[in-house]
């Protein structure tokens, strides 16, 4: 009864209260925060994993201008069900160049931190522009004015430079080395992703050899659906979850 007696007394006196409340918030916040400082990096390096190509950078973009993360997270939690249903749980690492990451709060459609390579290119085409034609109980609307929309990468290189000014590695190679080579390229390589019969040798040496390029829609012209479902497309892709080892030292 003597303890029910004091908080009795924090509860009636505000002040009390709030000092207490300060201080157990305080102390939790050091116990989390405090051993990040001594921490070199708190995102574990994963193999394969790359900044955005210029395409689907523009496509990620168009991405959360539609909202289409209010209905679709890309975040596969570690549990069995999830783990069964969209493949491996998400890594930190898949998120470490999206300002802002795209975990999502809700599912109205499935989880996409997967969905690269799982469908055709025409698969997309056709979701965007009837999703009922190819999920009768889909409630998504449909966006196959993004067919219409042509862009052209006039401002890409700017966007580019953006992202880098937050971290993205977009002023450095392959190899960490720093370099301009993928901002000042990135008219032709956004160019570039979207036609096969294009000189993409530059793409794939500034990005690595895992790249889509392909017209992703079918039509002449670059569109906003090229570039969405170029975007679609790599979810997921760059991690060999195969030969994939935790690092446990962490």
């Amino acid at each position: 009864m003597a303890i029910l007696d004091k908080h009795t007394i924090l509860e009636k006196n505000i002040t009390l209260l709030s000092i207490f409340a300060f201080l157990v918030v305080t102390i939790g916040g050091i116990v989390q925060i405090a051993p990040l400082f001594w921490l070199e990096n708190t995102i574990e390096d994963v193999e394969g994993m790359r900044p955005y190509t210029p395409l689907e950078l523009a496509g990620r973009d168009i991405y959360i201008r539609e909202g289409c993360y209010v209905c679709h997270s890309q975040m596969v939690r570690p549990m069995r069900d999830e783990v069964e249903r969209y493949g491996h749980y998400s890594l930190a690492a898949e998120s470490q160049y999206d300002h802002p990451f795209q975990w999502g709060s809700k599912r109205t459609g499935p989880d996409l931190a997967r969905l690269g390579g799982r469908y055709s290119d025409e698969w997309h085409v056709d979701h965007l522009r009837d999703p009922q034609s190819v999920v009768p109980e889909s409630v998504m609307p449909k966006y196959g004015f993004l067919e219409n929309r042509l862009i052209d990468g006039e401002h890409i290189e700017d966007l580019l430079r953006t992202h880098a000014l937050v971290g993205v590695p977009y002023d450095e190679d392959m190899n960490g080395e720093p370099s301009m080579d993928r901002i000042e390229n990135a008219r032709a390589d956004f160019l570039a992703q979207a036609d096969p019969d294009s000189d993409y040798d530059g793409l794939l040496e500034r990005y690595g050899e895992n790249v889509n390029v392909r017209n992703f829609d079918g039509q002449p012209g670059i569109s906003e659906a090229d570039a969405l479902i170029a975007y679609l497309q790599m979810l997921g892709t760059l991690v060999d979850f195969s030969t994939f080892t935790p690092d446990e030292s962490r």
